[in-house]
């Protein structure tokens, strides 16, 4: 879905889910350390784990690899 066909949720939230990603809902920018945009999204689910093969997005690599919480 395109983000233009899509309505954002309001207030934007961040939802840690128990061994698994970070869920962004909203309005949402990712940007590099030195300001480059990488995307703008309503939703997105961002790593964790530090396993994904596509940082800084969840590929469910925490799966793979047991994460669990601390």
């Amino acid at each position: 879905m395109a983000i233009a066909d899509e309505q954002p949720d309001e207030p934007a939230t961040a939802e840690v889910r128990p061994n698994g990603p970070l869920f962004v809902r909203g309005r949402a920018r990712l940007q590099r350390a030195d300001g480059e945009t990488l995307a703008e999204e309503y939703r997105v689910a961002l790593c964790r784990c530090g396993a994904s093969e596509n940082m800084p997005y969840c590929d469910n690599s925490h799966r793979l690899i047991g994460f669990r919480d601390a």
